[in-house]
């Protein structure tokens, strides 16, 4: 399997969650070994894509320095972790990424537009070596060596609307699209309504978000999902994780996890090398894995 870039350089725009205003998007391919590269055109700023680059989990993933940053990151990484894309430019005009829908939907529409083409160099992905874990009161998450990617989520949250929830999703680009990537980020209204009035989540809507009373949920259209919470927070992993540069050949776990136990995850699975390896997909004959980012 070798690596992948687009085919063509594509753009869209939609609105930054937290300013209210638009942002422009521009994807451009990259050669061989170039990564995940974010700059932001008004500040000519590029922020290469690692854990280190991370300035902060609170409400989404931020990347960044003292010079600027990128902000919610995590539905288009999603796309890209789903898409098997390894080598990427990803321009904005603002300091956060448009929040569209509030899912990762239109981040694959865009790639689709863009197509999906192979490299020369072979792809090189992360193989968990053994599990690491990183716990947080009675939350956690987890990576495990496994023979194929695979997420599982549980969440309990006291809210008639959602409750309990757990889902398990075997990794492949054609499930993504079709069970994961249309899942909504979602909010309850009286912390919406409290950010908005520190100048944060300005953007927020029904159009890009599942809104939440504390009896119900707001939209008229209902949920995508049954358990679209759910859901969402595996979009939300596996964007999380591809902050680390590659696609993951592991088990993630996790009860109640967040930005914060997902950045924390990958710092301590960088830290020991004994926990995982840098391979070349084909050294180590994974060709389940392999064939899951077909997508048909």
């Amino acid at each position: 399997m070798k690596q992948k870039t687009i085919a063509k350089a594509v753009e869209a725009v939609g609105i930054g969650l937290h300013k209210g205003e638009p942002i422009k998007l521009r994807l451009e391919p990259l050669g061989c070994d170039s990564g995940i590269v974010f700059y932001r055109e008004d500040e000519a700023l590029s922020i290469p894509l690692s854990p280190s680059s991370v300035i902060d989990t609170r409400m989404a993933t931020v990347i960044g320095s003292d010079k600027g940053f990128i902000s919610t990151i995590e539905h288009f990484l999603s796309a890209i972790y789903a898409y098997g894309i390894d080598n990427l430019r990803v321009v904005v005009d603002g300091n956060e990424m448009p929040i569209m829908d509030g899912s990762a939907i239109s981040f694959c529409m865009l790639l689709d537009e863009a197509g999906v083409v192979s490299q020369e160099k072979a792809k090189k992905i992360i193989r968990i070596k053994k599990e690491v874990r990183v716990e947080e009161g009675d939350k956690f998450v987890s990576l495990s060596p496994s023979s194929k990617a695979s997420f599982e989520f549980n969440i309990d949250f006291k809210h008639p609307a959602i409750g309990k929830q757990v889902h398990h999703f075997n990794f492949s680009t054609k499930e993504f699209v079709e069970n994961i990537a249309r899942a909504r980020t979602f909010g309850f209204a009286h912390e919406i309504q409290y950010l908005q009035s520190q100048n944060l989540a300005l953007g927020a809507s029904l159009q890009n978000a599942i809104g939440l009373d504390s009896q119900r949920v707001l939209n008229p259209e209902g949920l995508r999902f049954d358990n679209e919470f759910v859901r969402h927070k595996i979009l939300d992993a596996m964007g999380d994780l591809m902050v680390m540069g590659y696609n993951v050949l592991g088990k993630y776990s996790s009860y109640a996890g967040s930005h914060k136990l997902n950045h924390e995850l990958s710092v301590k699975l960088f830290s020991d090398s004994s926990n995982y390896e840098i391979v070349a997909i084909d050294s180590i004959k994974a060709v389940e894995f392999a064939s899951s980012f077909a997508k048909i």
